[in-house]
Parts: structure tokens; sequence; C-alpha cells
């Protein structure tokens, strides 16, 4: 059931930064940029985290997933901030 579970969510990330960047390259809104690229980070690090629990079982990768969970979080947080200055 877990195998289930986390590629659905690696798949819903996806389909939110595809829907996202879309919006963006329609309507040029750079909040949407910024979520989007977010969401691509969050993509990332759900498909690290099929890997790490699927694949190579026996090698831990938390940190990287930590990582570029924190890197996706901080893109968001970029954006917020230069969005909010306008």
């Amino acid at each position: 059931m877990d195998k289930i579970t986390y590629t659905l969510c690696a798949a819903t990330s996806l389909a939110c930064a595809w829907l996202l960047l879309r919006g963006y390259f329609r309507t040029g809104f750079r909040l949407l940029l910024w979520s989007g690229l977010c969401f691509v980070g969050l993509t990332l690090n759900n498909g690290l985290l099929v890997l790490d629990r699927m694949v190579y079982t026996d090698i831990d990768l938390s940190s990287w997933r930590l990582v570029l969970a924190l890197v996706a979080v901080l893109l968001l947080v970029t954006g917020l901030v230069l969005e909010g200055e306008d």
C-alpha cells in the first residue's frame, strides 16, 4: 500500500507543477512561476522518496530528500517575498 501512496504523491505534485507552470506561461503572473518551481522541487523530492523506499532500500537518501524539500520551500518563500514587494 505504501508504494501506491508514494507514487500517487509524486504524480500529484507533478500534476500541480505542470498546471502551475502552464498557468504562468499563459498569464505571465510570476507567483505562479515560483509556485510551479516549488512543486517541481517537491516532485523531485517525492521521486527521490520512491527511489529511497522502493528501489534503493539499502541506501539512506533522507538527507538528500530534506535538502531538496528545503530548496523547494525556499523557492516559494523567495517568490512570496519578491512578489510582496511590488
